[in-house]
């Protein structure tokens, strides 16, 4: 979802007070440089492997990547020990990843991992709407917790700006636990107001033992099939094209960690307990990385974006609803395609933003000049935030490549490696591309003065989008 210049205009009256004196007082955070890193790596430098049972030793390190990684057509090895000194975060390995394409599909899973629940259920997400979806969403919440499941949901008050307070206390009613992140009233948490940082997360964990994370919100936007699994049907009977994955292993651990750890921070009452981190078994084979990051922290998924695209020898194919980078990404961007990397993005055609969507167009002629690739997604709204590089890099998560994820959210991606999952993503990317029209560096040039208006204007906006 866009930041608070983009947030729907219901909420615009409620935030004008509050927003413009923070846009006046507010000193702009930067990114950091990421080519330092290189000379960080060491020759006897080793990536770390966390497992069910705890780390794996040198050995079996090394003995587990070149057995996952053996068939892969690009060296990885050297990115992966960039990328745990960039984040901070270790491989997981014994995982059994799973691709969500759209939102039906994506709902069906997670309300069918949320009937199976025993224990508890933790949600963590951007928007939760009053609508028919998250009308059943809310009613199957409350049938569990009401079973004697424990359910905790923190929901971010930007995101539910619209959304009524009944809707909440109809949960807190049936002992839902719940928190509202950053609250836009400062009343509700004085002394501790931060209406610019916001949880653009996704995040649900079933038990401990099976977690969901990506783009999808629970809002109606998501009730239909998108243009991805349903060709030839007209605009209004299509949803919004999106990306999820589910996830059982070990890594789940590490998405329950982030919830509580946000749950934490908001200064919430105490969680009921739980069997929160149940033993953790292999489910599968997929090497993953779980990335946080959060205002004030080290920007750790913009790090791990970047290297990867520094150290792409063959493709980089990237699918995201808002794009407004800073001058790093753009120049990394520019720099692959120079050295003869397919980079190829597919941006919307239509979009729920309209500031960002501007902003992002402002772009084109720089990327386009330089050799990218750029395709517009059409029919419907494109709200997913994936990328794949050299069939073997690959994420799915919450975070766009634009300055209010990287700077101003709090935000998660799942890192895959690996050349299955790798050519899984392929797959889904080049199906978007089908549904997609490509934008030439001549057509570009002769669109209307008014268009080039609009781009100029919305860029001048994009640290606040």
């Amino acid at each position: 979802m866009p930041g608070l210049i983009g947030i729907r205009l219901s909420g615009i009256l409620q935030l004008l007070c509050a927003v413009l004196p923070c846009m006046l007082l507010a000193s702009c955070a930067t990114l950091p440089d990421v080519r330092y890193l290189s000379s960080s790596i060491t020759e006897n430098a080793n990536p770390s492997i966390a497992t069910g049972d705890g780390m794996l030793s040198k050995k079996k390190t090394e003995s587990l990547l070149a057995k996952r990684l053996r068939n892969s057509k690009t060296e990885l090895k050297e990115l992966i020990k960039l990328e745990e000194i960039a984040t901070g975060s270790p491989l997981i390995a014994g995982n059994k990843v799973r691709l969500l394409f759209d939102g039906p599909q994506t709902m069906q899973a997670m309300m069918e991992a949320i009937r199976s629940a025993k224990n508890h259920v933790n949600l963590e997400t951007y928007i939760f709407d009053q609508d028919e979806l998250g009308m059943r969403f809310a009613d199957l919440l409350i049938e569990k917790q009401r079973s004697g499941v424990q359910v905790n949901i923190i929901y971010d008050s930007v995101g539910t700006l619209g959304v009524p307070a009944e809707f909440f206390e109809k949960m807190r009613a049936a002992g839902i636990s719940l928190t509202e992140f950053n609250p836009v009233n400062p009343l509700k948490r004085f002394g501790y107001w931060r209406l610019n940082k916001r949880d653009h997360r996704k995040i649900l964990v079933v038990d401990g033992r099976i977690g969901f994370t990506g783009g999808v919100n629970i809002a109606q936007d998501y009730a239909r099939s998108s243009l991805f699994r349903s060709r030839g049907r007209a605009n209004s009977e299509l949803g919004w094209r999106d990306t999820h994955i589910q996830i059982e292993g070990p890594a789940v651990a590490s998405l329950q960690w982030l919830f509580l750890d946000a749950w934490t921070k908001q200064r919430a009452e105490d969680l009921p307990d739980r069997e929160y981190f149940p033993p953790l078994p292999e489910s599968g084979n997929e090497l993953v990385r779980v990335i946080a990051s959060e205002p004030g922290s080290d920007h750790e998924i913009y790090k791990a974006y970047v290297l990867a695209m520094q150290q792409a020898k063959k493709s980089i194919h990237i699918t995201v609803a808002y794009f407004v980078p800073d001058v790093q990404i753009i120049e990394t961007l520019k720099d692959a395609a120079g050295r003869g990397v397919d980079v190829s993005i597919v941006f919307p055609s239509i979009s729920d933003a309209g500031l960002v969507y501007y902003a992002a167009r402002s772009f084109y002629s720089e990327l386009l000049e330089a050799g990218v690739k750029i395709y517009e997604f059409q029919a419907s709204v494109l709200h997913a935030k994936t990328a794949v590089i050299d069939n073997a890099w690959s994420t799915v998560g919450s975070a766009n490549l634009d300055l209010r994820s990287f700077l101003h959210n709090t935000e998660v991606n799942v890192v895959v490696l690996g050349e299955e999952f790798g050519n899984r993503m392929e797959a889904a990317f080049q199906e978007d591309l089908k549904n997609s029209r490509q934008v030439s560096r001549e057509e570009w040039e002769k669109r209307p003065f008014l268009e080039r208006i609009k781009e100029t204007a919305a860029r001048s906006f994009e640290y606040w989008l």
